[in-house]
C-alpha cells in the first residue's frame, strides 16, 4: 500500500475494506454476545486488536485499520458521549454557545486514550511487514457535526446555523476540534499507524461554496502540520458524497483522496489528474450480488483507475449482512489481479 501511494510501480493495487473489522463478519457478532457494548469492545486493547485482525485472518487484506470510532479522543477532551447500540453517538451536553465551547479541554491522547496507542503497537508487532497498519480520525467538521447537534442528525440545522449566524463560535469549535485532530493523527502515527484516514464524512452536507468557507481551511491546516511533524506519513481524506467538491478536497494535500459512488472512478481521475492518489471505489452493494458481478466490478474500477496510485476499496463502508464468501471473493480477485 506504501508503494502504491508512493506512486511506485506495483503488480496489483492493493485493498482494504472501510469498516472490515466488525458486524458483517460472524465472529464479530459472536464476541459481542459476551462484550456487549461498543465501547467496551474498542476500549479494551485485547478486544480491539482482536477485532482489528479477525478480517486480515479471514481475508489477508493489505491494510489493517484500528477498530475504533471517530469520537474515541472527544472523553479526553471534557465531552462526555456514548455508542448506544441501535441509536448511535450521544453526546451528553451539546456545545452550543461560546462557554461550552472554553470547557472543551486540549486532547492529551497518552493521557486520555492510552488504549489507542497501545492497541496500534500490539497491531504493529502482530502484522509486521505484512501489512499496512492504518489509523483514523473524524474530520472537525464531522466531529462538530455530532457535538453540537447532540448525536446523528438528518438535517445539520443546528450547526449549519451556528456557521453561518455565529461565525465566532463555529470558528472557536473548529479550531479547538483542528488542534485535538492533529495532535491524535500524530499520537496514532507515533504508535505505529503507518497510514491515517480522515473522515469528513457529512461534509457534503454543505454545498461546495459553503464548504471551501467552513470546511476546507481546517482539512488544509491538519495536512500541512501532521506534514510538518510526520512527512512519510501518508494521509487519505474520505468525504462521502464529495463528487461535487472533488478539486477542492484535492487542494488539502492529502496523499490520497478516496472516492465514494457519486463519481466515476474515470470520471475522478480525468478531475484530479493521475498524480493525485486515489482509493475506492466500488459500491459496498455490489458485494451482495453474483461472484461473477463482483469480479466484473473489480476488474472495471482497477482499469479506470489505471495502474498508478490507487488503492482499492470500496466507496463506503462494508454493509452489515455483506455475504462473508463474496468479501472473499473481493479479497482474491484483487489479489489475483495483475496490471
Amino acid at each position: 500500500m506504501l508503494r502504491a501511494i508512493r506512486g511506485e510501480d506495483v503488480e496489483r493495487p492493493p485493498i482494504w475494506m472501510m469498516r472490515q473489522a466488525g458486524r458483517y463478519m460472524k465472529v464479530y457478532q459472536d464476541l459481542c454476545k459476551k462484550h456487549t457494548t461498543f465501547r467496551e469492545r474498542s476500549e479494551t486493547v485485547d478486544l480491539a486488536v482482536e477485532i482489528s485482525l479477525q478480517p486480515y485472518e479471514a481475508f489477508k487484506p493489505d491494510g489493517v485499520i484500528l477498530f475504533s470510532d471517530i469520537l474515541t479522543p472527544l472523553q479526553g477532551m471534557n465531552i462526555p458521549f456514548d455508542i448506544v447500540k441501535g441509536t448511535g453517538p450521544i453526546i451528553f451536553n451539546p456545545v452550543r454557545e461560546m462557554d461550552d465551547i472554553k470547557s472543551i479541554t486540549p486532547l492529551e491522547p497518552e493521557k486520555s486514550v492510552p488504549f489507542v496507542g497501545e492497541s496500534l503497537k500490539v497491531l504493529r508487532n502482530e502484522i509486521g511487514n505484512e501489512a499496512t497498519l492504518l489509523g483514523f480520525c473524524g474530520a472537525p467538521f464531522t466531529l462538530a457535526s455530532y457535538i453540537v447537534e447532540g448525536g446523528t442528525s438528518s438535517h445539520y440545522k443546528v450547526i449549519k446555523k451556528m456557521a453561518f449566524d455565529s461565525p465566532a463560535v463555529y470558528e472557536a469549535l473548529m479550531n479547538k476540534l483542528t488542534d485535538a485532530v492533529i495532535e491524535y493523527t500524530r499520537y496514532q502515527a507515533d504508535s505505529g499507524a503507518q497510514v491515517v484516514q480522515i473522515f469528513d464524512s457529512w461534509a457534503s452536507e454543505f454545498s461546495p461554496a459553503d464548504f471551501e468557507v467552513y470546511c476546507l481551511p481546517y482539512l488544509q491546516r491538519i495536512v500541512a502540520e501532521c506534514k510538518q511533524t510526520h512527512p512519510h506519513v501518508p494521509l487519505i481524506l474520505y468525504s462521502s458524497g464529495s463528487a461535487g467538491f472533488l478539486e477542492r478536497l484535492a487542494t488539502t494535500n492529502a496523499d490520497v483522496i478516496s472516492l465514494d459512488g457519486t463519481i466515476d472512478m474515470a470520471d475522478a481521475r480525468a478531475r484530479l489528474g493521475m498524480d493525485q492518489a486515489v482509493q475506492g471505489n466500488m459500491d459496498p452493494l455490489h458485494l451482495f450480488a453474483s461472484q461473477d458481478f463482483i469480479t466484473k466490478k473489480v476488474h472495471e474500477t482497477i482499469a479506470k483507475a489505471g495502474n498508478k496510485k490507487h488503492v482499492m476499496n470500496l466507496g463506503h463502508g462494508v454493509m452489515v449482512g455483506t455475504p462473508e464468501e463474496n468479501v472473499g471473493h473481493f479479497f482474491k480477485t484483487v489479489r489475483d489481479f495483475r496490471y
